[in-house]
């Protein structure tokens, strides 16, 4: 058990920069570890990695944060060997891996470094830059405010942040942003806070939902864990343990939703009574597992996280089909908005 291990894992490789969710419990699900070979599909400041290494694994550590990748080389050269970090999206760890692995653990959502350091833009706790790319490339959070129609900035807004005001909000942007384009996190949560008001009985700032609705939307977050799991599949050893810890429930809805479809057998059409239906390529082990009272008074962020677990059989992976995860119709980041 790697939970006993906390003071020895650490200390290697330098102290963490944030505490890992339901650590235990993802160690539990991967056990036996020693001489296994872990995929760490988000790396981020090394927790799980750390605990893996620890426990006799080897482990292949990917994150398309370069910042994570770099704050890492201590960690790799501490576990020469054992240890492959890898810069790029984790939708395309079975390509990284190169390999069939003996687990996968996914921590989905933005790392709390990232939320932690103002210059990148994620949170408006502190000013920075409106930004939210965790590749550091590609389109910001400030080119979709700025060049996005209000109905397209409204469709992100509703099913992404799941924000009641998402029209009025995105209204009043294209409003404000004709007379100066918004550039840093606290003039946008600022604006929406002035525009819709807040109540002292609010438990979240007024913009909280927005700039959730942005960080996803900027770095395709939902699209991204579906093509993991998909990558997954087709890189879990048979017997290979899945393990995915979620934040919010457009994530774990994503995720419950592969695991009940590849534990199951999908009902065949009555117009077509001779198919078969594929045989489950994973097998349900727990979930949803969530904090204990005394990680979430130790993690408030740990809060609302929730753990699924699944193990590979050795059925062959199905056919990639996004449509199966039902995500939100939005806008292509890269034909809507104004140009």
């Amino acid at each position: 058990m790697m939970a006993g291990r906390g003071r020895d894992i650490q200390a290697v490789g330098g102290p963490a920069r944030h505490i890992p969710v339901l650590l235990s419990e993802v160690a539990t699900a991967l056990e036996p570890l020693s001489g296994a070979t872990i995929v760490d599909g988000t790396f981020g400041a090394g927790g799980y990695t750390r605990a893996l290494l620890a426990a006799g694994a080897n482990v292949i550590a990917i994150d398309r944060d370069p910042d994570a990748i770099a704050a890492g080389a201590d960690l790799a050269v501490a576990f020469k060997g054992k240890l492959r970090l890898v810069h790029g999206p984790f939708s395309r760890l079975d390509e990284f891996a190169g390999e069939m692995v003996d687990g996968v653990v996914l921590d989905i959502g933005v790392s709390s470094m990232q939320l932690d350091e103002p210059e990148r833009g994620f949170s408006f706790r502190a000013d920075g830059p409106l930004d939210m790319r965790m590749a550091k490339a590609g389109l910001s959070a400030a080119d979709v405010v700025n060049r996005f129609k209000a109905g397209d900035l409204a469709r992100i807004f509703g099913f992404l942040g799941e924000e009641r005001h998402a029209g009025r909000i995105a209204r009043m942007i294209e409003r404000r942003r004709a007379e100066r384009p918004f550039t840093r996190t606290l003039e946008l949560a600022e604006a929406i806070e002035a525009h819709v008001g807040r109540s002292p009985k609010d438990k979240i700032h007024p913009a909280t939902r927005v700039f959730q609705a942005l960080r996803i939307f900027v770095n395709d977050e939902l699209g991204e864990l579906a093509r993991a799991l998909l990558a997954a599949e087709r890189a879990l050893k048979p017997g290979g343990r899945l393990a995915v810890v979620t934040f919010h429930s457009l994530e774990d809805r994503i995720v419950k939703r592969f695991i009940a479809d590849r534990s199951g057998r999908p009902a065949v059409s009555r117009h077509l009574p001779d198919a078969k239906a594929p045989a489950p390529t994973f097998e349900k082990v727990n979930g949803p597992i969530s904090p204990t009272d005394t990680e979430i008074a130790a993690n408030p962020r740990a809060r609302s996280a929730k753990l699924r677990i699944a193990a590979r059989t050795d059925k062959p992976p199905r056919p990639a089909d996004m449509g199966q995860f039902g995500l939100p119709a939005l806008p292509d980041p890269y034909s809507s908005g104004e140009r």
